[in-house]
């Protein structure tokens, strides 16, 4: 049996947030003699399981990498500056360093960066698996195919032990063990290893400490949904469960909000940064991060709530599915549920009002 086949028997799909089927990638980054990437970058925010991949994990997912490329030698990228970084170059790894923004590990923009070109995300004509596409400069790009760290670890993981092995965790429809970052207001940050179907109350206890006052958590980072933890404890960590909040598991990012920090704030804040993290040379993100950024500020200063609520609705109906990357669709949907989630909270900042402070000069 081939790898390929191997991987699409197990239902290995992307651990780094996108879900598509391994196997089918594989199987084209062969036949198309690709060149390989191993994202280990922890590009979202509260990431940290590619890192943990490099420092627990290097032999196998070297051996993951070899499988892929049939022997050929792997690239492998990770943000300048980091203990991955290091690692991977401790190690004689051909390291692709790439520069500490959002949107610079994005699939697109690493095979810019590995070719001389920007850390920018570029469009595709075609499957950059398959080839033949062009960047800005029209010069035709090479085969490539860009594997998330965890992702390639899996394949050695499958090799050695078998699909059926593989399928012994998780659901039917999301199979086989999964890293999950947890990270926030816990008592100790960890990478935990776990699989699609938990109950997620048990995902929170995990990282130890007192949850107490802790109101809301953020699945998927900033990518994904903001939901109350009080729903969050009662549901399973799954797609099927998390769909009705618009979330999926994601790239396995779970963040417990700081209870004495007021979340339309933080949302405030993450916002943006998101603004800010813009690549620079598409509409959605040059003009409609900005523009969603000013109208949530709007709502948390209170300031013409009713016509920044309205502008905010109708922006975010605009802002998906354009651009060269999936970064607004991201922001656009972070949004969206913090919007539905936080109406109260936001109504109350109308008012001029802050449930968040005035909790505080209660307990004063």
């Amino acid at each position: 049996m081939s790898l390929a086949d191997l991987l699409e028997d197990a239902g290995l799909t992307g651990r780094g947030g996108a879900a598509f089927a391994t196997g089918i990638k594989v199987r084209a980054a062969q036949e198309s003699a690709a060149a390989v990437i191993v994202n280990a970058c922890d590009g979202e925010i509260g990431a940290a399981k590619d890192g943990w991949v490099v420092a627990n994990h290097l032999p196998q997912l070297l051996e993951g990498a070899r499988l892929v490329t049939g022997g050929r030698p792997a690239r492998f990228a990770a943000k300048r500056g980091t203990r991955t970084f290091d690692l991977l170059c401790a190690a004689g790894l051909d390291v692709l360093g790439v520069p500490n923004r959002y949107v610079s590990s994005e699939e697109s923009a690493l095979i810019s960066l590995a070719r001389g070109g920007l850390a920018r995300p570029m469009t595709k004509s075609v499957p950059f698996v398959r080839g033949g596409g062009r960047d800005g400069s029209d010069r035709p790009i090479p085969a490539t195919v860009v594997l998330n760290a965890e992702t390639v670890w899996r394949v050695a993981q499958i090799a050695e032990h078998g699909a059926e092995w593989f399928r012994g965790f998780g659901t039917t429809a999301e199979p086989g063990p999964r890293l999950v970052t947890i990270s926030g207001s816990v008592g100790q940050p960890a990478v935990v290893e776990t699989e699609a179907g938990v109950p997620m109350r048990h995902l929170l206890d995990s990282a130890g400490g007192s949850l107490e006052g802790a109101e809301y958590v953020g699945i998927g980072g900033l990518g994904g949904v903001l939901m109350p933890i009080a729903a969050a404890r009662e549901i399973h960590w799954s797609a099927g469960d998390l769909a009705p909040y618009g979330g999926t598991v994601g790239p396995g990012v779970i963040t417990v909000h700081d209870p004495d920090e007021c979340i339309v704030r933080a949302v405030d804040r993450l916002l943006t940064y998101a603004a800010g993290e813009s690549a620079g040379q598409c509409g959605p993100c040059m003009f409609g991060l900005p523009a969603i950024a000013s109208d949530w500020h709007a709502l948390a200063t209170g300031a013409d709530s009713l016509a920044a609520d309205h502008r905010l609705e109708s922006r975010l109906e605009l802002l998906t599915g354009r651009g060269a990357c999936r970064f607004p669709d991201g922001i656009a949907r972070f949004t969206a549920s913090a919007r539905t989630v936080l109406a109260g909270h936001l109504a109350a900042h109308a008012a001029g009002r802050c449930p968040t402070r005035q909790k505080e000069r209660h307990v004063a």
